[in-house]
């Protein structure tokens, strides 16, 4: 029987040295085990590196196609920047018309170049449009012009606010409406007066549009107008009159009735005169033969010999004397039923009284002076 048995040679708990030796890496094998993790790193470095290269090279190319509108301009369109709007709110109409086909790309653009000053207005400019072109655009104020025609308007106050615009000559105007280049569906055979035909309302002048061509588009809003109004042959016809007769009915009421709700009895004063062979006696024929808007009729402008004094000269004057509203266009076409011959003006806030006979007449004129009223 063998008794316990001992550590033998190397049983100390130790590896032998040259099996030790053989477990501890060497200088080389450290060395090159950093360099791998360099390389690792390295690599990783250059993957992250292309990446971001790659995404640099994406967005400038996007960048450029968006700011430099591949392709020609598109149709023309009206950008309108309101007092106090917003820069973004403004960027945001610019893409929703399809000027810009990025907001975020002008906004970045913005940040480069700065942020144009922009005036409140309208501006023609067109689909895919380059950056620069439209912040020079809105950098120079709007380049469309707003000519509002309102009601009572004569063709020679059109005519002097569309003479006054950028690119237009003084007399361009009239000188267009009187060439018979335009007409109107409502004008009478051979006539090239164009006064009372022209559309109330605000018109948007764009750059470069000519005489001809605004002076159309107002005759073309009158037709439209007037046709919604009710105006036709068959309507007139029922008053007794051509559409013509009608506009001129119109624009008299226009003229004398002040509000709205005086027109219907005024164009009804009208038609009971006609009706009587009386002269109209309207003051504002009287004072669109001298070539004056509003004001006091003079005992000497009564004697003025003119187809428009009706003082003188019975039956409706011989054109319009001024650009209706629808309002005076449907009064015109639907004067109510009743017997008046006379109107004053009896209340501050313009409406008037309308009665019979003369004795009537004077009677509300004498309220009119109680008032204080002319």
């Amino acid at each position: 029987m063998s008794g316990p048995t001992g550590p033998g040679p190397g049983d100390d708990g130790e590896l032998p040295a040259d099996e030790a030796a053989a477990d501890t890496p060497t200088r080389t094998e450290r060395r090159e085990a950093r360099w791998a993790v360099v390389r690792r790193r390295r690599r990783v470095l250059a993957a992250v590196a292309g990446a971001l290269l790659v995404l640099l090279l994406a967005f400038t190319l996007w960048y450029e196609l968006e700011s430099h509108a591949l392709g020609p301009a598109g149709p023309q369109v009206v950008v309108t920047v309101h007092e106090g709007e917003s820069t973004d709110s403004v960027i945001s109409s610019l893409s929703q018309q399809h000027v810009i086909s990025s907001s975020l790309a002008f906004g970045i653009s913005d940040f480069f170049h700065g942020t144009p000053t922009v005036l409140p207005g309208s501006y023609a400019l067109h689909q895919n449009q380059t950056f620069a072109e439209v912040r020079a655009i809105l950098a120079a104020g709007p380049n469309i012009y707003p000519v509002d025609v309102l009601p009572g308007f004569t063709l020679h106050e059109v005519a002097t606010e569309v003479d006054g615009l950028p690119g237009h000559a003084p007399g361009g105007f009239e000188k267009v409406a009187a060439s018979g280049a335009v007409t109107s569906t409502f004008s009478p055979p051979g006539s090239d007066n164009l006064e009372g035909m022209l559309g109330t309302g605000q018109y948007l002048i764009l750059p470069g549009e000519s005489d001809t061509t605004i002076l159309g588009d107002m005759v073309q809003r009158f037709d439209r107008d007037a046709g919604a109004a009710g105006l036709s042959t068959a309507s007139a016809a029922a008053l007794g009159l051509t559409p013509y007769q009608v506009v001129i009915a119109a624009s008299v009421v226009e003229k004398e009735g002040y509000v709205a709700v005086n027109m219907p009895d005024v164009a009804r004063v009208i038609y009971n005169r006609l009706a009587r062979d009386m002269p109209l006696q309207m003051d504002s024929t009287v004072l669109y033969a001298i070539g004056q808007d509003g004001g006091t009729v003079t005992s000497k402008d009564l004697q003025i010999q003119s187809p428009y004094n009706t003082y003188l000269t019975n039956g409706l004057p011989p054109t319009p004397i001024c650009m209706p509203s629808t309002t005076a266009l449907a009064a015109a076409l639907h004067p109510p039923p009743g017997s008046w011959l006379y109107f004053v003006l009896v209340q501050k806030n313009g409406v008037m009284a309308f009665s019979d006979t003369y004795a009537g007449q004077l009677a509300n004129e004498q309220l009119a002076k109680s008032r204080g009223l002319p």
